[in-house]
């Protein structure tokens, strides 16, 4: 799979969007997310944050969004943040990528402008990761 070494401007307009549509009153760090699925479709996310300080990560909510159409594979990952700099996925949504990722699939992180600033394969993402396989369940990586 090639890995863009600039992400198209449709995609960034897509992640800028979901960003700034982020619930984010508490923290004022708005991101967003799209993940890309094994069929190509692409589904967006942003952090939804509550008064009690616990929320769902921009990663969490579009993997959610996938999942809930059946889909289970992803082969990209896009992150934004507000800044210039990285804003990696947290560890909850390392693991959560985890689940659903192959030893293909793609994290990109994009700063606010949607400039590329990392890209991570699983490995690189969540080192000798605990996954289904650990559990005796099939794994996808």
């Amino acid at each position: 799979m090639s890995v863009p070494t600039t992400i198209d401007a449709t995609l960034v307009a897509e992640l800028i969007g979901v960003r700034d549509r982020a619930y984010a009153p508490y923290s004022n760090h708005p991101v967003g997310a799209v993940v890309e699925s094994e069929s190509g479709t692409r589904y967006a996310g942003a952090n939804v944050e509550t008064a009690h300080y616990k929320g769902l990560c921009a990663e969490a909510s579009a993997i959610a969004a996938m999942v809930s159409t059946g889909e289970r594979r992803l082969q990209r990952v896009y992150v934004i943040g507000p800044g210039e700099h990285l804003c990696s996925p947290c560890g909850d949504c390392r693991q959560r990528i985890r689940e659903f990722a192959t030893a293909e699939t793609r994290i990109l992180v994009l700063d606010a402008q949607g400039n590329l600033l990392r890209d991570y394969d699983m490995e690189a993402l969540l080192p000798d990761a605990f996954g289904p396989e650990n559990l005796g369940k099939p794994s996808f990586a």
